[in-house]
């Protein structure tokens, strides 16, 4: 049992994708700290049962339904986040995917599905702080953290758009912290490993239950990863705690692949 830590009293966040698996470990985690949380995700019968769990943990919660791959939806929902809540402190850009049932050869791959990829994984992001940085940027104080992934260092045969995107990401992070750090603003990313996410539950129930096997054979500590685990070092990372740490690429993968 995790010790009782509220490291985040007072501070308002925002997570991307936050109704289900990683987004929602994060969600929790951090309004389990104090934080005040709003989340966004095209799943909106989970958006609002997470928000429920969120406001039975004593603090402020914002939900909204939409696709974050849509500009407009992403300026109204920090709009509309910031009026109810104030002005965001940490930003955890977690919504992404890979091309899922699309995913396959490199040498049969069509480019539609490589912009998606990068889309919704790159771009949401980049869109997502570009919003929140300037207002981070006047109260000098604020934490973007980035959900990259193993993959941008694994590299995995069939993931060329999802590798792409996930280190694309990477690269991002370790740029935007050299130009926040001058306003207190620290920005890092997370590369989780194997976890148990929806995206798992789905390959293995479409037939690729040997990839995650394989994955699971390399993973040091012998078990498959929690949203929680993800969750635990984007609360530090958020947290006061975390302030000497910036522009990291940071895995959390139970040892499989090392930098």
């Amino acid at each position: 049992m995790r010790p009782s830590l509220k490291r985040l009293e007072g501070r308002n966040a925002i997570v991307t994708g936050g109704g289900n698996g990683i987004g929602r470990g994060c969600a929790l985690r951090l309004a389990s700290e104090g934080a005040n949380v709003a989340i966004i995700d095209l799943d909106g019968e989970a958006v609002h049962a997470v928000c429920a769990e969120i406001e039975q943990l004593g603090v402020k919660a914002h939900a909204a339904s939409g696709d974050c791959t849509n500009a407009s939806i992403a300026t109204d929902f920090v709009a509309q986040t910031e009026k109810a809540n104030g002005p965001t402190d940490i930003l955890i850009n977690n919504v992404g995917q890979s091309a899922r049932e699309k995913q396959g050869p490199f040498l049969t791959s069509e480019e539609s599905t490589w912009r998606f990829v990068l889309e919704i994984n790159l771009f949401t992001t980049m869109r997502f702080s570009r919003l929140v940085a300037p207002g981070m940027s006047e109260r000098k104080h604020g934490r973007i953290i980035n959900m990259s992934s193993e993959s941008a260092f694994v590299g995995g045969a069939g993931s060329h758009d999802y590798a792409a995107a996930k280190m694309a990401i990477i690269g991002f992070t370790r740029s935007l912290a050299r130009q926040l750090a001058q306003d207190a603003i620290t920005v890092n990313a997370i590369c989780p490993g194997v976890t148990r996410t929806r995206a798992i539950e789905k390959a293995t129930a479409s037939g690729h239950r040997d990839v995650v096997d394989r994955a699971m054979a390399e993973v040091l500590l012998g078990r498959i990863g929690e949203p929680e685990d993800i969750a635990a070092m984007a609360a530090l990372l958020a947290s006061e705690e975390g302030r000497f740490i910036t522009g990291q690429s940071i895995l959390v993968n139970g040892g499989r692949w090392m930098i």
